[in-house]
């Protein structure tokens, strides 16, 4: 997949035009569109092309709309992996829904380093970087106990860095259209506007729960 070379690779296409990477993006929805009519991502449990939906491309200002007031802080985060969305609550109400992208396997709890899902469970933001190499993140606090233990079974170890981010810069241009694929190791992906509203009203300890 591109972008997973991307993700993989963050300097080898430094250099690719804005133009060049939207017309890469045109060529994966003519080649997934079809597909996409044979499958009920519901029933499959959130497959890759579950993006393609037809609210893939809407900005977070539609859900719901209107600019936040100055101060808001979100107290929990919901992450619904088959949806693609992750929720954002002031209190008990829910504030702001993002569309995302997820690990390249998404189906299925992380089992250890390397198998490119995205974990399922309860955890908290631990960590916030600015300087991100995907524009800006916030860290989860994944591996806890049970993590490790069940990667222990496997001989492997559990892995880790598991973000909420945005693009990096080669490929930011493309915005919402990089929904139209699951393409990171694992990460929770949104565009770079979505981010910083993200990074700018989540605190370091604000629980997000990861659900199938």
């Amino acid at each position: 997949m591109y972008f997973s070379s991307l993700y993989k690779y963050p300097n080898r296409h430094r250099f690719v035009r804005p133009a060049a990477l939207l017309l890469d993006m045109a060529i994966f929805c003519l080649l997934f569109a079809g597909a996409a009519i044979l499958y009920d991502p519901a029933e499959n449990g959130g497959l890759s092309m579950r993006a393609l939906g037809a609210n893939a491309l809407l900005p977070a200002e539609e859900y719901p709309q209107g600019s936040l007031p100055d101060g808001v802080k979100f107290d929990k985060l919901l992450l619904e992996k088959s949806k693609r969305r992750l929720t954002a609550y002031v209190g008990s109400k829910p504030t702001r829904i993002y569309l995302v992208a997820l690990g390249e396997n998404p189906v299925g709890h992380k089992q250890f380093e390397g198998d490119k899902r995205t974990p399922e469970g309860t955890y908290i933001i631990n960590d916030k970087n600015p300087n991100s190499a995907y524009y800006k993140n916030i860290g989860i606090s994944y591996p806890n106990a049970e993590d490790r233990a069940r990667a222990k079974k496997f001989n492997k170890r559990p892995g880790g860095d598991i973000k909420i981010h945005g693009l990096a810069p080669h490929f930011a241009d493309i915005g919402a259209a990089h929904r139209l694929m699951d393409w990171t190791y694992g990460c929770i992906a949104v565009t770079n506007p979505e981010i910083e509203e993200i990074f700018s009203r989540t605190a370091v300890g604000t629980p997000i729960e990861i659900v199938p």
